[in-house]
């Protein structure tokens, strides 16, 4: 399916044929497409995702330009994809304190203040490499950083519901984590969307993606996803919102500007802060951030970058 209106450049036309057919686009270009908003009026979101912030290699700088390029887009609403830090899984809270401190930096400048979502690597000491003790709840350092009880919630805003949710299940061992919406979450998505209208155009955030072609396009047609990649219930999470306008679906993850469309439904994963984790691009996907449009009949999608030159050596 073709967006309704779009102006790709020749680099982006050979991007799209390098990445494959169908509805799915790996290159920073504006999309708009026609949706059914109803009477909700204008929201202009600023969706950052994959800053894997970390001290080294300029990142800190790196993660102020980003910041003054997303203020510049005098956004309405602003929601963080996870992946915030880097590497919480296998350190401990002292080891990732001063990657939390760069990125609250960050975070404290942003306009409007972003609402968080949690990310595999926000996770913090669910197997630390140093021998440490495992923490007792590795989603402690997430909540507490951003005064929450919990890492699903939802809110409204310009006539639009949102929701985000958590989508890490800790498995342990050499799998570590997969992609998994608990039953909690379903659960508690019936009751919320019970008081939600049928018409009310609803934006749904996910770090691990419900449904993405990253690795058909990159890896053949035939390529299953890997379980830590994409949400495995994803048919039971969307199962949940039948009958339901649901608008957009915000991912992050896999570190590539893609658009997918099913079913009435946009999914975009949003790139990364960091690109290729703090190496210049992946797949074609520069460092950057996603702007949405929410306007009356239409959704308007662009990624930014910000003009960053990776200073990670290339034997790290």
């Amino acid at each position: 399916m073709r967006p309704l209106d779009y102006n790709p450049t020749r680099r982006d036309f050979l991007r799209t044929l390098s990445a494959g057919a169908g509805a799915v686009w790996l290159s920073p270009w504006r999309v708009t497409w026609a949706a059914p908003t109803g009477d909700a009026g204008t929201v202009r979101l600023l969706y950052y995702t994959d800053l894997h912030t970390r001290v080294e290699w300029d990142t800190p700088l790196a993660l102020e330009r980003a910041a003054e390029s997303m203020n510049a887009q005098d956004a309405d609403l602003a929601i963080a994809g996870g992946d915030l830090i880097t590497e919480g899984f296998e350190s401990s809270a002292e080891t990732v304190a001063p990657r939390w401190d760069v990125y609250m930096a960050m975070h404290r400048t942003i306009r409007p203040e972003a609402q968080p979502m949690i990310g595999n690597h926000d996770l913090v000491a669910v197997d630390p490499d140093d021998g440490s003790p495992a923490s007792d709840n590795p989603r402690r350092e997430f909540l507490d950083h951003f005064g929450l009880d919990r890492t699903f919630r939802s809110f409204d805003a310009g006539g639009y519901h949102f929701i985000l949710l958590d989508p890490i299940d800790v498995l342990g061992g050499d799998r570590r984590y997969r992609g998994y919406i608990s039953e909690e979450q379903i659960e508690w998505m019936r009751e919320d969307l019970s008081s939600i209208s049928r018409e009310t155009p609803i934006i749904l955030g996910t770090h691990i993606p419900l449904l993405t072609n990253f690795t058909q396009a990159t890896e053949g047609a035939t390529a299953p996803n890997p379980f830590h990649r994409a949400v495995e219930n994803n048919r039971a999470v969307l199962e949940v919102f039948r009958g339901h306008n649901l608008l957009l679906i915000l991912q992050g993850h896999v570190h590539v500007d893609e658009l997918v469309r099913w079913r009435g439904t946009t999914f975009i994963t949003g790139g990364a802060v960091c690109g290729r984790w703090w190496r210049g691009e992946w797949h074609g996907t520069n460092e950057g951030f996603g702007v949405v449009t929410l306007r009356p009949g239409r959704v308007d999608w662009e990624y930014i970058e910000y003009g960053w030159t990776a200073r990670r050596p290339a034997h790290l």
